[in-house]
């Protein structure tokens, strides 16, 4: 029997103009993702993909619903403490602008998360290592993203995400700002995560990409309207 990771019962999400104005993003979600499952979001642009993949990561609160992590009601997650443990411990992410910082070389880039997680330097900085070259950038480990290519710098930002062992990846359009061939060879990596284990999400509009995922869900209006969409 699967194992769900992530339910979302009945979600809604609205935010608010300065006038007071209510804006409806999502529309009543009901969604479940398993144990090492591969996701991808599709939809209309302003469906609600992007907003759906930060309520699953912790990022925004919900308006109203219910969402379970692992078994575990969210909202009764109330100390900034505890969602902030699940974000760093629990959730990589990985971003379709890579957000790495350009001061900071590859290895310093994928040691920061666990800068905060009490572990020696040495340490920290041989687990960057090994991440990195995990990724196929061993021998680009003090370059900064300046000095690298598109695809490098979202191989970093996959490393990255992966620096404090989590169980689930969320990725918004990780493929969006490269080319064809960088965008294969990101969508190999995810698929290589998936066989140790990862349950990934992945938020993207190309259905070159969204074809490496297990199942893909479509959105529109801020409503799943196709629980399995089937790729044409």
């Amino acid at each position: 029997m699967q194992k769900s990771v992530i339910q979302l019962q009945d979600v809604h999400k609205s935010y608010y103009l300065s006038s007071g104005e209510e804006i409806p993003v999502l529309n009543g979600i009901n969604l479940e993702i398993f144990q090492n499952e591969f996701v991808a979001l599709m939809g209309e642009s302003g469906g609600g993909k992007s907003t759906l993949l930060n309520i699953i990561g912790c990022l925004h609160p919900l308006s109203s619903g219910k969402y379970f992590l692992n078994g575990k009601n969210i909202e009764h997650m109330n100390s900034d403490n505890e969602l902030a443990h699940i974000r760093n411990k629990k959730i990589g992410f990985i971003f379709q602008s890579f957000n790495l910082l350009s001061r900071f070389s590859a290895l310093e880039n994928v040691s920061l998360p666990s800068l905060y997680a009490d572990i020696e330097e040495d340490e920290r900085n041989n687990h960057a290592k090994k991440l990195l070259e995990d990724v196929g950038l061993g021998d680009r480990i003090n370059h900064k993203p300046s000095e690298l290519s598109g695809g490098q710098q979202q191989r970093v930002s996959i490393a990255r995400a992966l620096s404090n062992s989590p169980y689930i990846l969320l990725a918004d359009e990780p493929t969006g700002a490269l080319d064809s061939i960088s965008g294969e060879e990101i969508m190999k990596i995810f698929m290589d995560l998936k066989k140790q284990n990862k349950t990934i999400v992945m938020v993207t509009h190309t259905k070159e990409v969204a074809k490496y995922a297990d199942r893909v869900i479509f959105l529109k209006d801020g409503q799943v309207v196709d629980n399995n969409y089937q790729l044409k």
